[in-house]
């Protein structure tokens, strides 16, 4: 009984907690789709093959994206503490590890997009050439319609990352789900609000996998 008394008393927290852990994945993805979706974008442009290919700059852009990739996140997260402080105020709260958590969605989701830009068949891509179309109407008809359902699934696949990427942050008292385990199933030694976590997540894990992959399905007119 007394782990059932545990989780009832945790409940109000955890429901604080999810909804926290759900404005660190908000925040991050908005920013992964605002400025890493047109960043995606850019590379395939400048990329080998394509029109607006220009390799000093597709190559030093890569070379950012990289770098930024490379970083794990938890020591993303402690070397963005001054930035942090600027730009939320703290360095500590869900807003406070929002920072961290966008900056490292940008160059992820940017990686993304260029993958699915390019399974854009090629000849779909010359015949709007062909027919006059400028950059931007290639961008907006042609790249993005044809590879939607590419681009749901990798918004997908970095809101799942980012769901353990925002577990990570409550290493650091970033707040969410991962910040209530850390305080009650790892240091007061309450196994059973750990469990309860860890299920949680992997609820919200599934939920989120599903409706991508019915969304794409319905997209994917090949």
């Amino acid at each position: 009984m007394p782990e059932l008394s545990n989780i009832a008393a945790t409940l109000p927290e955890l429901w604080v907690a999810t909804g926290q852990t759900f404005l660190m994945l908000a925040i991050g993805l908005g920013a992964a789709v605002v400025f890493g979706g047109p960043l995606g974008v850019l590379l395939f442009l400048l990329g080998p093959g394509q029109s607006l290919h220009r390799p000093a700059v597709f190559g030093a852009l890569s070379w950012i994206v990289n770098t930024v990739r490379s970083f794990p996140f938890i020591i993303l997260l402690v070397a963005l503490v001054p930035f942090t402080r600027i730009v939320a105020g703290t360095s500590i709260g869900p807003l406070a590890a929002s920072v961290p958590l966008a900056f490292a969605a940008i160059p992820y989701f940017a990686r993304l997009v260029e993958q699915s830009l390019r399974e854009v068949p090629r000849g779909v891509i010359e015949a709007a050439h062909a027919m006059g179309a400028s950059e931007l109407q290639i961008v907006r008809r042609v790249l993005l319609v044809e590879a939607r359902s590419g681009l749901v699934l990798a918004l997908t696949v970095l809101a799942i990352s980012f769901i353990s990427y925002s577990a990570v942050a409550g290493v650091v008292g970033g707040g969410g789900i991962g910040d209530l385990a850390i305080r009650y199933g790892y240091y007061r030694f309450q196994t059973d609000v750990m469990v309860l976590t860890v299920a949680l997540l992997v609820v919200i894990v599934q939920i989120i996998q599903f409706a991508g992959n019915h969304l794409a399905r319905r997209l994917d007119k090949r």
